[in-house]
């Protein structure tokens, strides 16, 4: 008899969302889904407003990666009006997506990922979190929490504001860095590399001790990141599509992303499903965020996170199909990021007050694209010639993995089906936190929901779990 298993809604991860799984007749899984279940509709409100209010308005789609959306659209608008920013201008806009990173990523491992790794397995739930791990180790967690605080104060300098930053415009950045603010800035970067490199090796030794669980997802499938020739970039370049077997699919610009990626509404989710054209395989699956990043550079730009990579792909393969190794290649970039900091506070020009360049050409629409903490982020703006926006498309990380995500759910729905409720629980949850998923910039409501495991058979409930 067929069944229906919903954890509703999902824990540790930004936004509310439930699972369903619906098995067989036949006892084996037919289905695996993430349901989103918040609607925002940010693409249909900022319609009719000036194109430049851009950078401002769509930091509101997400408190936990505002700095990306607010770098896309700065970008974008440089697409707009045809205007190149000055050097200056680019090495601040490169700072502030580095620290975006930083605090990002140490948030996630740390705090989110990291009670699952670093924790005994038989830790009761309400334990597995970060103030199990504060209890647990308490020195470690002080100091991963600064990290995510030194990220989060070069954000803040940049930008503005850390949450909802105000500084990158139209062909550049606002306003600079004085000298007293970038020595402060500089000793901060030097902390942050340092608490990096202890994130790295305890990170590494929390992964080696969780050998099943690395192995429990092994999805090959296509990657797509953002690379200048053949080196990762987290800010600008050219997107590239990798084949599961290595080989290159196709490179594009943001400006021509609708040739080769196409978006489709589900009838389960707010979040779209957006499937890569590839001109030899067809409608393919593809995830983007870290794992995906490092499967498609062949190289990495810091001499310390290069090392890295290259035990990464000499132990893990190249490209890696192990989903939880977006953990590990977290990691890395975050070591990239913190030594990227360091360098770009080096560069004499980054205090140059010359930080935005004049704008004279008439509005036309455009597009753009930057590597977000999880992944491609695109704006689309197609704008009228007052500047008007008449249209607009967002493609998050969350709704490029979608198909990724829901493959990730009924793998370890399969391998722990029969191990009971919290095993399966436990797992699928896990599963899910590996891509970090961001709920309220794949939808563009909020509530409060229980979490629940419900199992029905014949439309009959007959088991429920709670937590």
């Amino acid at each position: 008899m067929s069944k229906t298993i919903t954890i509703n809604p999902m824990t540790r991860i930004e936004g509310h969302a439930k699972v369903q799984i619906e098995i067989g007749d036949d006892g084996q899984i037919e289905a695996a889904t993430m349901h989103v279940l918040e609607f925002r509709g940010f693409e249909r409100f900022v319609e009719g407003m000036q194109v430049e209010l851009m950078p401002t308005i769509t930091t509101r789609i997400c408190g936990t990666c505002p700095h990306a959306h607010h770098l896309v659209a700065a970008k974008a608008l440089d697409n707009v009006f045809s205007v190149t920013p000055p050097r200056a201008g680019l090495l601040l806009r490169q700072l502030l997506n580095a620290g975006s990173i930083i605090h990002s990523h140490a948030i996630h491992f740390f705090v989110l990922a990291a009670p699952d790794l670093m924790l005994p397995a038989d830790t009761p739930p309400a334990k597995r979190n970060i103030l199990g791990l504060i209890e647990a180790a308490p020195e470690l967690a002080k100091k991963m929490l600064r990290l995510r605080t030194l990220g989060q104060k070069i954000t803040e300098a940049v930008g503005g504001r850390g949450t909802h930053p105000v500084t990158a415009v139209a062909g550049g950045m606002a306003i600079g860095l004085n000298p007293a603010m970038l020595e402060k800035l500089r000793a901060r970067a030097d902390e942050a590399l340092d608490l990096t490199r202890l994130a790295v090796a305890e990170g590494k030794k929390a992964l080696a001790a969780n050998q099943e669980r690395l192995s429990l997802l092994h999805q090959p499938m296509h990657n797509l990141g953002t690379l200048q020739g053949s080196m990762l970039d987290l800010y600008d370049g050219e997107l590239l599509a990798r084949r599961p077997d290595g080989s290159d699919a196709g490179r594009f610009t943001a400006d021509n992303y609708r040739t080769h990626l196409f978006e489709e509404a589900l009838p389960t989710t707010y979040s779209k499903q957006v499937l890569y054209r590839d001109a030899d395989a067809g409608p393919s699956s593809y995830r983007v965020g870290p794992l995906a990043r490092l499967n498609c550079a062949d190289a990495i730009g810091t001499p310390e996170a290069a090392d890295e990579l290259g035990q990464f792909k000499e132990k893990f393969g190249a490209p890696c199909h192990y989903t939880v190794m977006n953990h590990y290649a977290r990691l890395i970039e975050l070591l990239y990021c913190a030594e990227r900091a360091v360098a770009l506070l080096a560069d004499p020009d980054i205090g140059s007050p010359e930080t935005q360049a004049a704008i004279s050409a008439t509005p036309r629409p455009a597009a753009a694209h930057v590597e977000a903490p999880r992944g491609v982020l695109i704006h689309d703006y197609q704008v009228d010639a007052n500047g008007i926006i008449q249209a607009a498309n967002f493609i998050v990380a969350t709704q490029h993995n979608t198909w990724a995500i829901n493959g990730s759910i009924k793998a370890a729905a399969e391998k722990l089906l029969d191990q009971g409720d919290q095993a399966l629980l436990d797992g699928v949850e896990f599963a899910i936190r590996c891509y970090d998923p961001c709920l309220s910039c794949s939808t563009h409501q909020i509530g409060k929901m229980p979490l629940a495991l419900e199992i029905t058979r014949g439309g009959r409930t007959i088991r429920q779990v709670r937590r």
